[in-house]
């Protein structure tokens, strides 16, 4: 085998653990591998046209993401939901967001603010949808979401606190779907993300920081609620 072909079957490799690792994680958030799911390989094998040597990459980095338990000869199983976790992610995605969205308020130009005025407008459009979906949250509104979002953060100027915010809504996106919007009765999601807004573009920057503040607050809360779990200590 000549070097360029070991190159080359290298990078197909690479390329195939990666294709794994993003087509399960992606159904690990959207649900579609619920909690609990043993993860055979074999069976992973007919659901992703994947070969073994891929897919067993692919779930040991999702064992790092701590989407994936790994139970050592037994297996991966899809990690369990856990309110405690979930809270604790939102304690960790609040504080990134609230630097992000002090600086991206300071820091924010004209352009930024047309960013946001058109992640808001489509944002009020799924809020409105939302109470009528059926069979959960759709992917729609979660785009919706996660671009407004990102859109009143976008000029923090720090690349790493991108970085690490995106990491943790990922996570929390599971939650989300899994258990929460669904049962929100109560909330108006429309208002909340729409006051957000307001603050944001009219740069009142302690206003913006304390409703996204209790709107991540609120959502963590609701699953608790449910759960009847306790939330962790300060």
């Amino acid at each position: 085998m000549t070097q360029t072909t070991t190159l080359a079957a290298n990078t197909e490799a690479q390329t195939l653990s990666e294709t794994a690792y993003r087509s399960l994680k992606s159904d690990i958030i959207r649900g579609e591998r619920v909690p609990g799911e043993r993860l055979r390989i074999e069976r992973l094998k007919g659901i992703y046209g994947i070969g073994p040597t891929p897919l067993r990459e692919a779930l040991q980095k999702l064992s790092q993401d701590g989407l994936v338990t790994s139970e050592g000869n037994r297996g991966f199983t899809v990690a369990p939901l856990d309110p405690l976790e979930f809270a604790d992610l939102n304690l960790a995605r609040t504080a990134i967001e609230k630097e992000a969205l002090r600086l991206s308020i300071e820091k924010g130009d004209d352009n930024w603010e047309a960013r946001v005025v058109a992640a808001s407008y489509i944002m009020r459009k799924e809020d409105k949808a939302l109470p009528s979906s059926q069979g959960g949250v759709p992917d729609s509104w979660e785009r919706a979401n996660a671009d407004f979002h990102t859109a009143l953060v976008s000029a923090c100027g720090s690349a790493w606190l991108l970085k690490i915010r995106a990491g943790l809504h990922e996570l929390c996106e599971r939650y989300r779907r899994a258990s929460v919007y669904q049962k929100m009765g109560s909330r108006n999601l429309e208002t909340e993300h729409a006051e957000i807004a307001e603050a944001v573009l009219a740069h009142d920057t302690a206003r913006a920081v304390e409703l996204v503040e209790r709107h991540f607050a609120l959502t963590a809360s609701s699953l608790i609620k449910e759960t009847g779990k306790p939330a962790p200590a300060p």
